[in-house]
């Protein structure tokens, strides 16, 4: 009895022992995948924004008290069309006293040129003879005194009277300089009317600015005022998207910079219209990066025509294509090996394991192409416990590596995500 369980025990171990040679024999099963060639593609996905080209905030340049509000939100409105009136009665009485001023300063110009220059040239003429007349006299009473007829007293008053005359007819002669075309009061009447047509042209562009008009072909996006309301310059009342190609504005992480170019195809969705799909085009790439968020500015062009349903500030998602390879060679990004500098894969051939060197091409989050190192039919290795070369492996199409999804193919149209 003792002799049978004991060789019952015996052959048991035999068997087991077996087993396990058997199995050593054949190796662990490991996760693997079939390179096969296929079609890549990487794609960035990020947020951005709608936005017109060129936005303006209008304001008033004058303090008032709004008359009338001309514009709603979401109006379109054409070049010069009036957005607002302020009341204007203490601008109409300052214009009517400025041209009132202009008139009177124009008034006294002509009166100089006309009447005023008539009556100085008559009082020079009667000068002139009053003048001559005591020019005479003078003669006369020297003539007289020099006979003895006429005392001396007489000559010093005749004297005096010619040289009254003269200073009276030199007075007369300046008069009539000064009222010349270029004389002195002609320039002072001159400069005054232009100083009241200036005060006209101010009063003028203060009533003007009662007036705010729409500086470009726009839409109204926001108004912050209403009738009654007191306004102040530099105060924002009306913001405009000014009327021209919309643009979606997107920041991307710099990490990615090297991925985007001019022209590039993106999808586009915008969040409130997630069935309606449009494309677009990168347009433009900052030059310059933002410090503060590490990121660069992209805008994008949407093609024509674009959905109507397009706003200033709407949230977009865009995907834009950085890169495809229409017939690559791909392995899993998880099958890949070593560092940046020196990649490798390892490769189930003929039931061991064997390390290759690989040189890499487009790499997206889920795929990378091989350039050089693998064909077509290889079994590529995945996962972080695969044996080390020269072991033993049953390679696994069917298995995939806890945490990954996925089939055994690496041939998949793969994409480079970026969180919103």
């Amino acid at each position: 009895m003792k002799a049978r369980v004991l060789f019952g025990l015996v052959a048991a171990g035999l068997v087991i022992a077996s087993a396990g040679i058997w199995l050593w024999q054949r190796g662990s099963v490991v996760p693997a995948a079939v390179v096969s060639t296929a079609p890549l593609v990487r794609t960035l996905q990020f947020s951005g924004r709608v936005a017109t080209s060129s936005r303006v905030d209008v304001g008033s340049t004058v303090t008032g008290r709004v008359a009338q509000v001309m514009a709603a939100e979401g109006k379109a409105v054409r070049q010069g069309e009036v957005l607002l009136r302020l009341e204007t009665d203490e601008q109409r009485a300052a214009l009517d006293q400025a041209r009132a001023g202009e008139r009177q300063a124009a008034a006294r110009l002509a009166g100089l040129r006309s009447t005023g220059r008539s009556a100085a040239q008559a009082v020079a003429a009667q000068s002139d003879s009053v003048l001559l007349a005591a020019e005479a006299e003078l003669q006369r009473t020297q003539d007289l005194v020099a006979r003895g007829f006429l005392s001396p007293a007489r000559l010093d008053e005749a004297k005096r009277a010619a040289n009254v005359a003269r200073a009276q007819q030199a007075g007369a002669q300046a008069q009539v300089a000064a009222i010349s075309d270029r004389g002195s009061e002609v320039a002072q009447a001159e400069a005054q009317l232009a100083l009241a047509r200036a005060a006209t042209t101010a009063a003028q562009a203060r009533l003007d600015q009662s007036v705010i008009e729409s500086p470009a072909d726009a839409r109204v996006l926001l108004r912050s005022v209403e009738p009654g309301q007191i306004v102040q310059p530099g105060r924002a009342l009306f913001s405009l998207a000014l009327a021209g190609p919309l643009q979606l504005v997107a920041q991307v992480d710099e990490r990615y910079l090297q991925q985007l170019q001019v022209g590039q195809t993106a999808s586009v969705l915008a969040d409130a219209f997630a069935g309606q799909r449009f494309m677009a085009r990168v347009a433009s790439i900052a030059p310059l990066v933002d410090a503060q968020r590490g990121a660069v500015e992209v805008k994008l062009t949407p093609a024509l025509p674009h959905p109507d349903f397009l706003r200033e500030d709407m949230t977009l998602s865009i995907e834009v294509e950085t890169a495809r390879r229409a017939n690559a060679l791909v392995v899993p990004v998880d099958a890949l090996r070593g560092d940046g500098a020196a990649p490798a894969v390892l490769v189930a051939r003929d039931g061991r394991v064997e390390q290759r060197a690989v040189r890499l091409g487009l790499r997206t989050l889920q795929a990378v192409e091989v350039l050089e190192g693998l064909a077509a039919g290889d079994l590529v290795l995945l996962g972080s416990t695969v044996p080390e070369p020269g072991a033993r492996v049953r390679p696994d199409t069917e298995a995939r590596p806890a945490g990954r999804a996925g089939t055994g193919s690496a041939g998949a149209a793969m994409t480079n995500a970026m969180g919103r």
